[in-house]
């Protein structure tokens, strides 16, 4: 028997696989085009079944970022990852050791300080470890500062036992990449002159990626494409109609005309606002949002006084960001039109370590 969004239990995440399918293709035809390698980030989606296809769609690899999602994608058969994250500690190193030995892995520094506890542990292995320098040009995050940094750091990697200089790598702030691009490409000078190769320049995201033309980076890590969100779509990097995840939700109270109450807050929605105006948008009416949030309320305030929707009526919500959405919920269901396809475990949910 056919079961649809109305036998789902609310609030829930719904994954549309029709949008998800073709956003990944366009994904990946913006990368063959631009010729650079497609490093999707999982942290958007955290489910090895997206990863894997990804990567049989053209992807080279994975971007995870932390430990746990490697593990998780690694357990699940992933071989490629790239985790552009410092890696801090004995047992964390420890850990990224033993990854190590069972696939192919990257990782970045922007510090002496953490160059020097991978070598304290790579030292005697069989095999290096690829470091990638990280490279702050423009977000105001992790990174190297200037390039004659990068360039010590590459040296210091370099000379390092246990370790192998792997290139450059950036986040660019959205709508910057410009000024990333010629960052990067002074840096790329300057370490060619001091006789240093960059195997690999690693940067790019999802609100660019549509936008990027010719550039020095080599490959890119879009994250948000598999689903887009209220806040892509603000970018310019996608329509409504493209967005693949939404929160299903039940109105439980309407205690005023103008007012509408979810079952879906703050543990179901994210709260950040990326500079919009309330929490998500009512999905096939996008000129309404959900105004305020509390843990288990969703709260809607209505510009014009309506009797309608009505309580136990259902409604999807697009979220302004996908990705913390994923990581509220143990579980997602797939969906094809309005038929519930399959419900599956977000298996890296959590996996902050």
């Amino acid at each position: 028997m056919t079961k649809t969004l109305a036998d789902l239990e609310t609030p829930c995440v719904v994954i549309d696989i029709d949008r998800v399918e073709a956003n990944l293709k366009r994904g990946q035809a913006q990368a063959d085009a631009l010729g650079v390698a497609l490093r999707p980030h999982i942290k958007t989606h955290k489910i090895p079944r997206f990863a894997l296809r990804q990567v049989e769609l053209g992807a080279v690899g994975i971007t995870v970022q932390k430990l746990g999602e490697a593990e998780t994608m690694a357990d699940a058969g992933l071989s490629d990852l790239f985790l552009p994250y410092n890696i801090v500690g004995a047992k964390k190193l420890d850990r990224l050791a033993a990854l190590n030995e069972r696939i192919n892995l990257r990782v970045t520094a922007d510090s002496p300080d953490t160059v020097s506890g991978y070598a304290q542990r790579f030292a005697n292995s069989a095999k290096p470890l690829v470091v990638l320098v990280e490279c702050d040009t423009g977000l105001g995050r992790c990174g190297v500062q200037s390039n004659v940094q990068a360039l010590a750091l590459a040296r210091h990697i370099a000379l390092s036992p246990g370790l192998e200089f792997g290139g450059l790598m950036t986040y660019p702030a959205a709508g910057k990449v410009a000024q990333s691009d010629q960052w990067l490409a002074d840096a790329v000078a300057l370490l060619t002159e001091a006789g240093f190769a960059c195997p690999v320049i690693s940067g790019g995201n999802t609100p660019d990626m549509f936008r990027l033309e010719k550039s020095v980076v080599t490959e890119i890590r879009p994250g948000t494409y598999i689903y887009f969100d209220r806040g892509q779509v603000s970018l310019g990097a996608a329509s409504f109609e493209e967005c693949a995840l939404s929160v299903l939700t039940t109105i439980v109270s309407r205690p005023t005309p103008n007012r509408i109450v979810i079952d879906a807050g703050s543990k179901s929605l994210t709260s950040d606002l990326f500079g919009l105006t309330g929490f998500g948008v009512v999905m096939g009416n996008i000129g309404v949002s959900v105004t305020s949030l509390s843990e288990e309320h969703g709260v809607i305030e209505l510009a014009e006084p309506s009797d309608a929707p009505r309580v136990g009526e259902r409604i999807r919500i697009i979220p302004n960001h996908a990705c913390p959405v994923s990581n509220l919920h143990d579980r997602v269901h797939l969906i094809s039109g309005d038929e519930w396809v399959e419900t599956i475990d977000v298996a890296a949910r959590g996996r902050t370590d």
